[in-house]
């Protein structure tokens, strides 16, 4: 049974920042989209308001693509999701950590109409 950390080496991957406003997960996949390893500002020890914060989605970001470079990570395309204080921050300690970037994608989903109202309340 090999061992957990070194189990294959990745030349190229996707790292997925979804941003909400209590919180920030990172998570770095391979292309076929197997995870290899993610991160969140809870996780991190962040706990409560602190978590949302733009600090705390770097600190997450870091911990994510540290395990990554070890296994051999130069390059990576980044999708971020949501509407979150964190994004940013993310993205800088995501380009902070050597890794090059092919492309930055937002992924965020927009309603085109959104969903049909309710009934109007009858008295």
């Amino acid at each position: 049974m090999g061992s957990r950390r070194n189990g294959r080496r990745i030349p190229k991957g996707v790292i997925h920042v979804q941003a909400s406003f209590n919180n920030t997960i990172v998570t770095v996949t391979d292309v076929r989209g197997r995870v290899v390893s993610w991160s969140s500002a809870g996780t991190c020890g962040f706990r409560g308001t602190r978590r949302g914060t733009p600090f705390a989605a770097q600190t997450a970001a870091g911990n994510a693509i540290r395990t990554v470079v070890d296994q051999g990570m130069q390059r990576a395309e980044v999708r971020i999701k949501g509407p979150g204080l964190g994004r940013d921050a993310a993205l800088r300690a995501i380009r902070r950590s050597g890794i090059v970037l092919s492309f930055v994608r937002d992924i965020t989903p927009m309603p085109h109409n959104g969903c049909r109202p309710p009934k109007k309340r009858r008295v």
